[in-house]
């Protein structure tokens, strides 16, 4: 359900045929588990402790909260909104509408939850990173850019599209093994030191 009127519609119907129905891009979604799962998410919970509280000083107010997640499979996390406020579909049809009310996006809008998925290569490895060096620099860096991945990878629009862009680069550079200051080019090491403009000189010209 994807095309901008089944929002309005599903927002009304709330069930169908006995069951309720519900957004799997918001928080509360339960899948079955037996006591075994329970337990081992429980102790996963306790182990990336430090992690979730890491991520959450580095996003701030960007995010509500920041949890482990059980129904993320392939990503690293994803980024789900309040029960009862719009959905990453609803937020941006709202956002396109030429005479939108800004008052009612402010509350509607909801803080957004980031699920992380613990089983997850990057997930993990960020977790001994965190647990050698809290303050690694490469730290900050990289957990913005999986939250702005999941931002986009979950229906949001980024708000700012250039710092995303740039630490995409400094990636493409680590990738290349290419170093963040770069070498001066060699047409320029090549041209000749300027030469100094003395009072003498500049009297010859007028003459």
């Amino acid at each position: 359900m994807v095309d901008p009127i089944d929002e309005y519609c599903v927002q009304q119907l709330k069930e169908y045929d006995g069951k309720k129905l519900m957004s799997c891009t918001k928080e509360g979604l339960e899948l079955e588990e037996d006591e075994e799962e329970k337990k081992a998410l429980e102790e996963q919970k306790a182990s990336f402790e430090d992690l979730l509280k890491q991520v959450k000083d580095v996003l701030g107010d960007k995010v509500e909260k920041v949890v482990l997640s059980n129904r993320i499979i392939n990503s690293p996390c994803v980024l789900v909104t309040g029960q009862f406020g719009w959905s990453a579909n609803m937020e941006r049809i709202m956002k396109a509408q030429a005479l939108r009310d800004s008052s009612m996006s402010s509350y509607m809008a909801s803080k957004k939850t980031l699920e992380i998925n613990p089983s997850h290569s990057i997930v993990k490895s960020l977790k001994e990173k965190i647990a050698a060096d809290k303050n690694d620099k490469t730290v900050k860096d990289l957990t913005l850019l999986l939250f702005e991945t999941a931002l986009l990878s979950s229906g949001f629009s980024l708000d700012d599209p250039s710092s995303f862009a740039s630490r995409i680069h400094r990636m493409i550079k680590l990738g290349l093994s290419i170093d963040e200051e770069e070498p001066m080019p060699v047409e320029m090491e090549d041209l000749p030191p300027l030469e100094e403009v003395t009072a003498e000189s500049k009297m010859e010209e007028v003459d």
